[in-house]
């Protein structure tokens, strides 16, 4: 999307934030003191360590030229460098745009698309010792802006700028402001546990845990690897309470058995999102980590997480709300209007109605004050007019012998418009024909006979999710002949 020329009148007086009065966040933060606030293999950190790192990044910011109203990438991972990097950055008034390096191809269009003027990237790791930051200039992106934008960088004040996964389709910008993202902090204090931070700082979940653990005097665990084996030790280690992550990391840890090998005796909470979660893994992580409260998280980069209650640690029933935020179910899909909603997309129109309201896409059914997510509307399966949920077909699948995962998604078909495709990763090898027909029988058995896939298939790999720990499912290029 072309944007119109940047006027003088939008570079704010960078001098203008000095004598300014310190934000509440600051103040926070500085009342945690001798607290940690971060722990990895390397060491340890306090908030008040923490703090003076911020500020040593603040004043390389400023030999940098970075200051109130830049837009600034930031190649970062779940590291503390990289958080006070990212807090330096919000103290200088700018706007950050958290990059990845999975997603290293579309940097230069997410550059583009955010403006960006500067691109910091953070190369080394650990609480211990200053960070390996480099900085490069990005001044021909300086010559236009969007006109969302604009507000924010004539006041110098910090935002975000998030892309969404785009697996229905290209990642949209999400413009977020960041007061409005951290107002629900700063209220009464929660229990700060110790958190292994599991999701990206470049993904909404990430930063919101991020948020949820500093401002609430709780201490970040970062781990060098998200695989299940190196997140248990991580917990084991250093006493970890709480693991957010998503149910695809966890039905893979509990098909593992990883969870057997390590004392994860500390934890208290696994909170998890970004998909359904199937009713067998939470069954089975209930009996596995017996005292474990599981809680079910609900949010989208366009409104912000939602406070949640789950029924209880076996139900995928869940309360959502919370403060400025109001819920409606619209044709079974459900709709939110919250205060913490983004500004807009940078490079899509917007997707709220004319009252403030945003279509989830997410698929609903209500009990009461409690509210059960079935699946995305884009995911849902229609086989000769009857509508099949992916999580459904898995929930049972994961329960068979040999299936170490599975992921149910489309195929088109000639004959009743769409199928109920299976893939599956197993635990052992055997035959592809036998295992067919054993899936099909107990399919047949306990499903209802639109639900029963009709393409299986045994998938070349060791798993089936992204560098996200979250389902991709296929779409319906292909057609396939119904068995």
């Amino acid at each position: 999307m072309s944007a119109p020329a940047r006027s003088e009148a939008l570079i704010p007086q960078r001098a203008a934030r000095k004598g300014s009065p310190m934000s509440w966040q600051r103040q926070r933060l500085q009342g945690f003191g001798s607290r940690l606030i971060a722990i990895d293999e390397s060491g340890a950190l306090s908030y008040a360590d923490f703090l003076r790192e911020v500020d040593q990044m603040r004043h390389r910011l400023q030999q940098w030229g970075i200051g109130p109203g830049d837009r600034v990438g930031l190649v970062c991972d779940a590291h503390i460098e990289s958080v006070a990097t990212m807090q330096a950055l919000v103290d200088a008034g700018c706007i950050v745009i958290p990059l990845s390096e999975d997603d290293r191809a579309l940097f230069d269009e997410r550059l583009a698309v955010s403006c960006a003027n500067r691109l910091i990237t953070i190369a080394s790791r650990g609480p211990a010792g200053a960070a390996a930051a480099s900085c490069k200039d990005l001044a021909a992106a300086d010559a236009s802006i969007h006109p969302l934008l604009e507000p924010l960088v004539a006041r110098g004040s910090p935002g975000f700028v998030i892309f969404t996964s785009g697996s229905t389709g290209k990642g949209k910008a999400v413009l977020l402001d960041y007061a409005r993202m951290t107002e629900k902090y700063r209220g009464q204090l929660r229990e700060g546990h110790r958190t292994l931070l599991f999701l990206k700082l470049d993904h909404i979940g990430g930063i919101n845990t991020l948020f949820s653990v500093m401002f609430n005097g709780g201490t970040v665990v970062t781990s060098a690897s998200r695989q299940a084996k190196d997140i248990c030790a991580c917990i084991e280690r250093h006493g970890v309470t709480l693991l957010p992550t998503t149910p695809s990391f966890l039905t893979m840890l509990l098909m593992s058995g990883v969870h057997r090998q390590h004392d994860l005796s500390s934890l208290k909470v696994v909170t998890y999102g970004t998909e359904a979660m199937p009713s067998s893994t939470l069954a089975g992580l209930n009996q596995a980590l017996a005292g474990v409260a599981f809680k079910q998280t609900y949010g989208l980069s366009e409104l912000g997480i939602l406070a949640t209650q789950s029924k209880d640690s076996g139900s995928t029933w869940v309360k959502l709300g919370g403060e400025g935020v109001e819920l409606k179910v619209k044709d079974g899909t459900l709709w939110i209007r919250s205060r913490q909603a983004m500004l807009g997309y940078l490079n899509a129109p917007s997707p709220f109605d004319a009252d403030g309201w945003y279509d989830t896409g997410d698929k609903v059914e209500v009990d009461g004050e409690y509210f059960r997510i079935l699946g995305r509307e884009s995911e849902v399966i229609n086989v000769a007019g009857e509508k099949v949920f992916p999580v459904e077909i898995e929930s049972f699948l994961l329960t068979l012998d040999n299936v170490k995962d599975v992921i149910v998604s489309r195929k088109k078909s000639p004959v009743v418009g769409q199928m109920v495709w299976a893939e599956f990763v197993l635990d052992r090898h055997e035959d592809p024909v036998s295992f067919r027909q054993r899936v099909i029988e107990q399919c047949r058995r306990h499903l209802a006979p639109f639900k029963v896939p009709q393409f299986i298939t045994i998938a070349g790999k060791d798993n089936l999710v992204g560098s996200r720990f979250k389902k991709i499912r296929k779409g319906m290029a292909d057609v396939v002949a119904q068995s």
